[in-house]
């Protein structure tokens, strides 16, 4: 949900959403369709679909960010056709309005630009905060909470599964042996660390950037809550009903290439009959896309952004 926030004169502040045409040209709505935006952000995907919803429209507003419910509270609380619920999109199945049927579920995934911007969450080194990165305040262990626990095996891990960083157990190593003598407790503090490990070898990318990222997703579990969140979605949609995705780095879209794409049959040796396969529950609908140069102009964060629309099929 990498979107951008502008100043407006009538509003304080406008979220600009990343591939907002396409992602709703994708879930081809209807002035009465029921919808689900999974990912509610500061509601620049949510404001426009209530301008394509009629009276008989409905839009499930979801969000894991205490801050995000509050916002979509104030901004569409009094809207008739709106519902809001503080929750992981993973338990979208667990409620009763989005389990009587959707025509259109919509994931943003990724951090918000209001999370990012705002110091005091932690997801940036840009300004000196501390080192939190959880997406819900209110449960679950920070990033310096993580750091302080686990070993350096673990820690190690972590960075080179979720942010592919090649220096994983050299930085992982240098995080314990910082933490005997004091605990990481600021993002400053490890992006100075990590830069210290590494130095400046990409002129135009922190050095920090890759262990940021893996310990948000480990903080947040965000590709577990995704696959579970996936299969959720098939679960609410009628048939016919359309998921749009939007993922911001491969480890993201990997998973929801795959899911629309459906389970493989696993090769056999010839003349061997083939094993039975359950069929996919969705259709892909055209192509990836990606944010086009005007787009991206507009909006940097944009740039590494993909769309995957999928159609579920009857049951």
């Amino acid at each position: 949900m990498d979107g951008m926030l502008a100043m407006t004169g009538s509003r304080e502040l406008m979220h600009i959403p990343v591939m907002r045409d396409a992602a709703l040209a994708g879930l081809a709505l209807r002035p009465d369709s029921r919808c689900l935006d999974a990912t509610f952000g500061r509601g620049g995907h949510a404001r426009a679909i209530l301008e394509r919803l009629g009276a008989a429209g409905r839009l499930l507003l979801m969000d894991r960010d205490p801050e995000a419910i509050a916002y979509a509270r104030r901004e569409f609380g009094d809207d008739p056709r709106v519902a809001i619920r503080h929750a992981n999109f993973a338990e979208m199945g667990d409620w009763d309005a989005a389990r009587c049927g959707l025509d259109a579920v919509l994931l943003d995934l990724g951090v918000s630009s209001p999370q990012l911007d705002d110091a005091a969450r932690g997801f940036s080194f840009q300004s000196d905060a501390p080192l939190d990165m959880r997406m819900d305040p209110t449960t679950g262990e920070s990033a310096a909470d993580f750091l302080a626990r686990a070993d350096a095996p673990a820690i190690a891990e972590v960075l080179f599964r979720y942010g592919e960083e090649r220096m994983s157990r050299r930085i992982a190593r240098a995080i314990v042996a910082r933490r005997s003598e004091a605990p990481l407790t600021t993002t400053r503090e490890l992006a100075a660390l990590v830069e210290q490990v590494l130095g400046r070898p990409e002129r135009h990318k922190h050095p920090a950037t890759r262990t940021f990222q893996a310990l948000r997703l480990q903080v947040n579990d965000e590709l577990g809550s995704l696959e579970r969140a996936l299969p959720a979605a098939v679960a609410v949609l009628k048939p016919g009903g359309r998921l749009a995705v939007i993922s911001f780095h491969s480890l993201e879209d990997r998973i929801v290439k795959h899911f629309i794409r459906g389970p493989q049959a696993a090769p056999v040796r010839r003349g061997l009959p083939l094993p039975a396969v359950a069929p996919a529950p969705l259709r892909a609908v055209g192509r990836a896309q990606k944010a086009d140069a005007a787009e991206v102009a507009r909006n940097p964060r944009a740039r590494s952004a993909v769309l995957r629309v999928a159609e579920r099929l009857p049951c």
